[in-house]
């Protein structure tokens, strides 16, 4: 895969804006602020590419980008509470829309921030993606904000919170250190090439 001719192709704020569905797909999933336009970045070693924000909820479209021969979707974050009913619906109603099209998923890349237990809203994500059969693991962002006590406490408490979910695989990862990119990074390539 080569992660240099990664490139911004579109993004969706309704469900008819949404583009067709033309390659593999590998959708990036998590609330508002746990960092999903920095593992993008990081993931591909680009700076600016997936726009960052440090406010909340700033993500509000479905953000397609190119990347060879995989496109990476990169979903609004969920659970900001300082956003209108109206905005949330919205976001839900095109998130649904995504999900409800006949497009080539390979990969629903599940983010919750390390730090904390996974949200109710992050706890429906993954019951959703387990009932729709969606093929999908869970990145652990923000490792590095820990240390080893807690690390090993916070990953304990997700196998715990999760072992009803036979084979759910868990990355920790920081976009700071680079921690869990390559791992990532080869699990992209080998669904990509899945038939």
């Amino acid at each position: 895969m080569k992660l240099e001719s990664a490139a911004f192709e579109s993004a969706a704020a309704l469900p008819k804006q949404i583009p067709a569905s033309t390659m593999p797909e590998v959708v990036f999933s998590g609330r508002s602020n746990v960092g999903k336009s920095s593992l993008i970045n990081s993931l591909l070693r680009r700076k600016g590419l997936a726009r960052t924000s440090a406010t909340p909820g700033k993500t509000a479209t479905i953000n397609f980008y190119k990347v060879d021969s995989v496109r990476f979707v990169d979903l609004p974050g969920y659970g900001y509470a300082r956003v209108s009913q109206a905005e949330k619906r919205r976001w839900s109603e095109l998130i649904e829309g995504y999900f409800a099209q006949d497009r080539d998923f390979r990969l629903v890349i599940q983010l919750c921030d390390m730090r904390h237990e996974p949200t109710k809203d992050d706890r429906q994500m993954i019951e959703f993606m387990e009932e729709q059969g969606f093929p999908f693991l869970l990145v652990l962002t923000k490792a590095d904000k820990l240390n080893k006590t807690e690390r090993s406490k916070q990953e304990e408490a997700y196998k715990r919170l999760f072992e009803d979910y036979e084979g759910l695989y868990t990355i920790p990862y920081s976009s700071v250190t680079g921690e869990g990119r390559e791992e990532l990074l080869s699990i992209i390539e080998e669904v990509k090439e899945e038939e």
